[in-house]
């Protein structure tokens, strides 16, 4: 069994997969340059109207068709939605993903498996008809007063909410006037999603006086050395502690379980120790502050 399929039977338990909406593909752009062996997918789907009502972090329910594992019709794979709650058309009509085509390993027979959904959605052409259920998920949602601080940590496809977030943010809401911090990891600059050449969605707002953007990178990826996240942020670690401790400051960290391994790390050395960190660490969740999403 792979590592989607024992998420995706979970999924199916705890989630009302019985009243789908019907989408049609209407765009797919591969994000990462062609020489990268990481293909990442931004993909527009056309909704029909009033089928989906989102909001910038909610996730979205992708039904592959059957067979599959365990008897059932359709496997349930969820994405953070990438785009605002008025879509890429900025009319509501569709609504964007990004997308990471994947592959598993069995640790016993060392056999490589696809992912079913996300080579699924990768495979989808202009016209292909995708099977969606939900929004889900409400904890991950933005505050609504423009003078707070938005401090934003991800890693890989875990920067999808924060591209809903910056253009909800800068093309919609305007007038925002806390601040607006993103550190983002990628094992390569070419990996930096809608930061790189390919496509620059959220570096074209580096000109806002509110926002600002860091990248970190491995500094030999070829040898699987991990992301500079956590001396990313320490580099900033003034203005890092400085938010963390500001009441109108909302943290979000979203992406691999590394992301929130990195953060607690920085954020340890930058509190002095990992007791005062924990100490914030627990007022922020209480305050209902800090939100993970994590898979």
């Amino acid at each position: 069994m792979n590592a989607e399929t024992a998420t995706t039977t979970k999924h199916l338990r705890e989630y009302d997969i019985s009243h789908p909406v019907t989408a049609v593909v209407k765009e797919s752009t591969r994000i990462t340059p062609l020489q990268s062996d990481v293909e990442v997918r931004h993909i527009v789907l056309e909704i029909p109207e009033g089928g989906l009502d989102f909001l910038e972090g909610q996730s979205i329910g992708v039904l592959t068709p059957g067979p599959h594992d365990f008897g059932n019709s359709a496997h349930l794979r969820l994405y953070s939605i990438a785009s605002s709650r008025h879509g890429d058309d900025g009319k509501g009509m569709t609504i964007s993903l990004c997308v990471r085509r994947c592959f598993y390993v069995d640790e016993v027979s060392g056999e490589r498996f696809p992912g079913v959904a996300s080579n699924y959605l990768c495979d989808a052409l202009p016209g292909d008809r995708i099977q969606m259920t939900g929004p889900y998920g409400h904890q991950f949602s933005m505050p609504t007063d423009p003078a707070n601080n938005i401090l934003m940590i991800g890693v890989g496809t875990g920067i999808a909410p924060f591209r809903a977030f910056v253009k909800y943010i800068y093309e919609e809401r305007k007038g925002w006037k806390g601040k607006v911090r993103l550190f983002y990891g990628a094992r390569t600059g070419m990996e930096s999603l809608y930061l790189n050449d390919v496509k620059r969605d959220i570096g074209q707002f580096y000109d806002q006086e509110t926002f600002k953007a860091f990248e970190a990178v491995s500094p030999r990826p070829h040898l699987d050395m991990p992301i500079e996240l956590d001396r990313l942020l320490i580099a900033n670690a003034e203005e890092v502690w400085e938010m963390a401790n500001d009441p109108k400051t909302y943290i979000y960290i979203a992406g691999l379980e590394d992301a929130e391994k990195h953060f607690n790390k920085a954020m340890s050395a930058i509190a002095g120790s990992e007791a005062k960190w924990k100490e914030l660490r627990e007022k922020l969740v209480e305050d209902k502050r800090l939100f993970e999403l994590l898979y």
